[in-house]
């Protein structure tokens, strides 16, 4: 056997080895290029959509409510940067009664004892003021003291507090609007939020990342009102003092400038204070010269004084017999003063308000007709809003068309402000239609969006719809006018300027029908100047208590001296003698 000579076996082995070694290759080289391919190609878009959703960190930056502003330019509402206290005594390395005595002299809305007891409640957490302006944390960070915390926050403040509540509203925690204009122009006020996409590395810290100039640039346009603030300062306060007199239950103030509706002050008492809104009842949030109705009493007589002049059914010179009592259906139905001063006989139109007699305005009623007077009334949109730019107004209530026309006590009692329901606002808008030559305006509160400069950006679209002839709005104004110089509104008399007014002592209606004892809504209404008309200011105080209560006693008093304030603010010239 010849050495060194392998066996054809033996020589296979490393062959069959090297193929098995080749085809492993093989099948991984040709596994890798598919997972490549189904990761790159097949998958691809899906995971590169997820990298980017990992690798972006949308964050959305603080856009602030557009600020809200009077007639004059004076900070109704705006958002303001503020700070939340914390303080942590288990950290002090001084004691409590020096962290008080430090922090007091910082915090001038918190006595020392409140300090201490906060400071005392609990070791940790301890939240001292919700309330630090910007420039108090400054001294609180420079104070450089273990255990006090500082938490930013961005809020609606509300400068004038409790003044104008009821028309500019609140927003709740969430920065929506809840009320007033906050509510109603939400779409004007509130920004657009904006939301940038910041890269971020793979242990989740935020980088730097290139923002597109001009991104972050917020306008500067602010929401104008109508409102003249010292106007609605001088006309609550004279409100407050009249309702605290007469113990009243509520009462409200409303200024309007007839030529185009603005109103330049709408009160409402008892109010709330907006930065304070959760500690108040839901009665005090809404704004009740809106939302409530009530029978107007005499102050809707001029109103049917002009609708029969319009009508052509009376005549500004004719008389008509006021007997003192009348019988309508079998209700017998009173002047107020009837047990006194009884019947007094033929008198003229201009008497029949400054008495503010029930049987001469019946008279005038019956010359219209029922069914005429009715559409008379639809034509003044008494079942309709106003269109005020406000939330939750209500429509006025008159009684359907078949019940109204089947008897004449629904018009007799309509006649004298009785039987129909309107709101505070309503009235101011219709005496409106007098002082304006005879049109109904949209009475609102937003002038526009104005930017600081004084251009306005946006203004609302306004309505106006003829009711009554010039001469006609004329006719009454002047014989209201009558009523301030010799009737029930003489304490409403400036020296030096020509005023019409109408007084309104109405029986408050009960919830089961008929009407209350002893419950009763005074109001003034009062329009100026009389050779230049242009302003209505009316004067409403809902249950006032005492012997001595009519409009005359209670409401012409505030009217008189928010009209003295209004002639000042506005630069009434006296008038010219009629």
């Amino acid at each position: 056997m010849i050495k060194g000579r392998r066996s054809k076996k033996t020589e296979s082995i490393p062959v069959l080895r090297l193929f098995l070694v080749w085809a492993v290759l093989v099948t991984g080289a040709i596994a890798l290029g598919w997972k490549l391919y189904r990761l790159q190609i097949v998958q691809g878009p899906e995971l590169k959509r997820k990298a980017r959703q990992q690798q972006k960190s949308p964050v959305s930056l603080y856009v602030p409510r557009r600020p809200i502003i009077d007639g004059e330019g004076n900070f109704l509402a705006m958002d303001r940067l503020l700070f939340t206290l914390y303080a942590h005594p288990i950290m002090f390395k001084i004691d409590t009664e020096k962290m008080a005595g430090k922090l007091g002299k910082i915090l001038p809305n918190l006595t020392m004892a409140e300090l201490r007891d906060k400071l005392a409640s609990q070791k940790t957490g301890v939240r001292i003021s919700d309330m630090v302006m910007e420039s108090e944390a400054g001294q609180v960070k420079s104070l450089y003291l273990d255990g006090l915390e500082l938490e930013r926050r961005y809020a609606r403040i509300y400068p004038s507090e409790d003044v104008a509540a009821a028309l500019i509203g609140y927003v709740d925690g969430e920065r929506r609007g809840q009320a007033g204009v906050e509510y109603s122009q939400q779409t004007l006020l509130a920004r657009n939020e904006l939301t940038l996409p910041l890269s971020s590395t793979g242990m989740d810290n935020l980088m730097p990342t290139h923002v597109l100039e001009g991104l972050v640039n917020l306008d500067d346009l602010r929401l104008q009102l109508t409102l003249n603030l010292r106007l609605q300062r001088v006309a609550r306060a004279a409100l407050k003092r009249q309702m605290a007199e007469y113990k009243a239950k509520r009462g409200a103030v409303l200024v309007m400038d007839a030529l185009d509706g603005s109103l330049l002050a709408l009160v409402t008492e008892p109010t709330y204070n907006p930065n304070d809104y959760h500690e108040y009842g839901l009665k005090l949030l809404k704004n009740w010269v809106i939302t409530d109705l009530y029978e107007p009493g005499s102050t809707f007589k001029p109103i049917n004084v002009a609708l029969a002049l319009e009508a052509g059914l009376i005549k500004s010179h004719e008389r008509f017999n006021d007997t003192g009592r009348i019988t309508i259906d079998r209700s017998v139905i009173s002047n107020h003063d009837y047990y006194s001063k009884g019947g007094r006989g033929y008198i003229t139109i201009p008497q029949i308000l400054q008495y503010s007699s029930n049987v001469g305005m019946i008279r005038i009623a019956q010359r219209m007709g029922r069914k005429g007077y009715y559409e008379a009334l639809e034509q003044l949109e008494i079942q309709e809003k106003t269109g005020v730019d406000l939330p939750g107004e209500t429509p006025g209530y008159l009684k359907p068309k078949k019940v109204f026309t089947r008897s004449g006590i629904e018009a007799a009692a309509a006649s004298f402000g009785q039987g129909l329901s309107l709101t505070p606002l309503k009235i101011v808008q219709l005496h409106g239609a007098i002082a304006n030559g005879g049109k109904l305006v949209t009475p609102h509160v937003v002038r526009g969006l104005v930017d600081p400069s004084g251009k306005f950006h946006w203004q609302p679209p306004l309505r106006k719809k003829r009711v009554f002839s010039a001469q006609t709005s004329q006719t009454v104004l002047e014989m209201m006018e009558t009523v301030v110089t010799k009737g029930s509104g003489k304490v409403a008399k400036i020296p030096g300027y020509r005023i019409g007014g109408k007084t309104g002592t109405a029986q408050k209606a009960s919830a089961t029908g008929g009407y209350q004892e002893n419950a009763k809504i005074t109001s003034f209404v009062a329009i100026l100047p009389v050779d230049d008309p242009r302003y209505v200011v009316l004067a409403v105080v809902d249950e006032p208590k005492g012997e001595n209560t009519f409009g005359s006693t209670v409401a012409a008093p505030i009217v008189k001296e928010v009209m003295e304030a209004l002639i000042a603010i506005e630069q009434i010239p006296r008038s010219t003698v009629p």
